[in-house]
C-alpha cells in the first residue's frame, strides 16, 4: 500500500511527510477519521514509507523488498493488531491467531470496516476485542532487537477495542523502545482512554470530497465517470460507503429521478403507482441507494438556493436539475421535510416494512408537501 493508493487524505499525508523528513515524528501516533475516510490504509501506507530503502520525496518506491513485504504484512518489524475473538473455547482472542485471515482480508479491500472484519472470521454476534494478553506480548514483542535492523512499527487497528486493558501499554506508549513507532488507527475518539489520548499525537483526517471519490472508482475500473459521480455525491465521504454503493448500483438513477419529481408535480397518480411498482421490484439496496441519491441532490438543491453563485458540482444533467429546482417556489422547510419523509422511508425499508407500500406513501406525502403546487415540469 502507497501513499498514492490512499484516497485524498492529502493534507494528512503532506503533514505526516513533514514531520518524516523533519525529523519530528512521533513515536505515537494517532489517525482518527470516520468509517471510510482511509485511516487503515494511510496507516499501512505510512508504515511501508517508514520501511522502504529507496524513499521518494512524496511515497515509498513501492518495488524494494521491504515494500514488497510491507505490502502483504510480512514484515518482521512489523506487527498489526486488531479486534478479534477466541479461535476456540478456553483460548484468549490474540490477533496472531488471525493473521492469515487480515492479509487475505487487506488483500481483497482495505477499506472495509471493523464490523466486515469480524463477520470475516465468522465473529457472528460475537463482540471482538484487544485483550490484556494481547497487550502484555505487544510488550514483549516490541521490547525486542528489531529482526532486519532498523524501526519497528506497531500499529493498533482500533483502539476503541482496547477498553481498560489499554492502561496496560501506557509505559510503552509513554517510553516506547529506541526506533519503534506505534501507530493508531481510530475512529472515534470517544472510546479510547484519556491516558492513551494524552500520549499520542492525533492527525484528524476529514470526510473525503465526492470528486476525489469519483476519480478513484474510475482510475480503479470500478465505474463510469458518469456513475462515479453520482456514487461520489451518494457516499458522503467516505469511500467503503462509495464501495458499497458500487456493489448495489444497477444502472444511472437520474432517469427514474426526474420522471419521480415530474409524477410527484403534476400529482400524476398513475405513474406514481408505476413508480412504486417498479422499484418495489428492485432488491432493499438498491432502493435506499435511489433514496440517498435523492437526499443528495436535495441537499444541493438548498445550497444553490443560499449560494446561486456557486454551481454544483455534478454532472451536467443533475446540476440543471438542481438549479431548476432550486428556481421554483419551493419554501425552504419543504425541501427540509421532503428530505425528512425520504429519510423515515429509508428506515422503514432497512427494517423490512413492505417496499412498495412505503414507496407509494412517500409519494403521497411528497405531493402533499408541496401542497400540490402547480409547478413546470423539470
Amino acid at each position: 500500500m502507497q501513499l498514492s493508493n490512499v484516497v485524498g487524505q492529502q493534507p494528512a499525508k503532506t503533514g505526516l511527510l513533514k514531520m518524516w523528513q523533519g525529523e519530528h515524528f512521533p513515536h505515537a501516533l494517532l489517525l482518527v477519521g470516520q468509517e471510510g475516510t482511509g485511516g487503515l490504509p494511510l496507516g499501512l501506507a505510512l508504515a511501508q514509507y517508514i520501511f522502504c530503502e529507496n524513499k521518494q520525496d512524496n511515497d515509498s518506491c513501492g518495488q524494494c523488498p521491504n515494500c514488497s513485504k510491507v505490502s502483504k504484512l510480512e514484515h518482521a518489524d512489523l506487527r498489526v493488531s486488531f479486534p478479534s475473538i477466541p479461535p476456540k473455547p478456553n483460548t484468549k482472542a490474540m490477533s496472531r491467531h488471525y493473521i492469515q485471515d487480515f492479509r487475505e482480508f487487506i488483500a481483497q479491500t482495505p477499506y472495509a470496516t471493523t464490523y466486515d472484519w469480524l463477520q470475516f472470521i465468522n465473529a457472528e454476534n460475537k463482540q471482538g476485542n484487544i485483550t490484556a494478553e494481547e497487550c502484555r506480548e505487544m510488550i514483549e514483542q516490541l521490547n525486542l532487537k528489531s529482526y532486519e535492523g532498523g524501526k519497528k512499527v506497531q500499529i493498533i487497528w482500533r483502539p476503541e477495542y482496547l477498553g481498560k486493558e489499554g492502561n496496560i501499554l501506557l509505559k510503552l506508549i509513554e517510553e516506547p523502545p529506541a526506533d519503534t513507532i506505534m501507530i493508531f488507527i481510530a475512529e472515534n475518539t470517544e472510546d479510547i482512554l484519556p491516558t492513551i489520548l494524552s500520549r499520542t499525537q492525533m492527525v484528524r483526517l476529514a470526510p473525503i470530497s465526492a470528486s476525489e471519490i469519483a476519480d478513484a472508482l474510475v482510475q480503479r475500473g470500478l465505474a463510469d465517470a458518469k456513475k462515479a459521480a453520482q456514487v461520489g455525491h451518494m457516499a458522503n465521504g467516505s469511500f467503503t460507503e462509495a464501495l458499497r454503493l458500487v456493489r448495489h448500483a444497477e444502472n444511472d438513477l437520474f432517469p427514474d429521478v426526474r420522471t419521480w419529481f415530474n409524477a410527484i408535480f403534476r400529482n400524476n397518480g398513475l405513474e406514481i403507482a408505476k413508480f412504486s411498482e417498479e422499484w418495489s421490484k428492485s432488491g432493499r439496496e438498491q432502493q435506499k441507494n435511489f433514496l440517498h441519491y435523492i437526499i443528495q441532490l436535495l441537499e444541493q438543491t438548498i445550497r444553490v438556493r443560499y449560494l446561486p453563485q456557486h454551481p454544483p458540482a455534478l454532472p451536467d444533467e443533475e446540476a440543471q436539475f438542481v438549479q431548476k429546482l432550486a428556481a421554483m417556489p419551493i419554501p425552504l422547510e419543504v425541501f427540509g421535510q421532503m428530505v425528512k419523509e425520504i429519510t423515515d422511508t429509508i428506515y422503514f425499508i432497512e427494517r423490512n416494512a413492505h417496499s412498495k407500500t412505503q414507496l407509494h406513501a412517500l409519494s403521497v406525502r411528497m405531493v402533499y408537501a408541496i401542497q400540490k403546487r402547480q409547478l413546470p415540469i423539470l
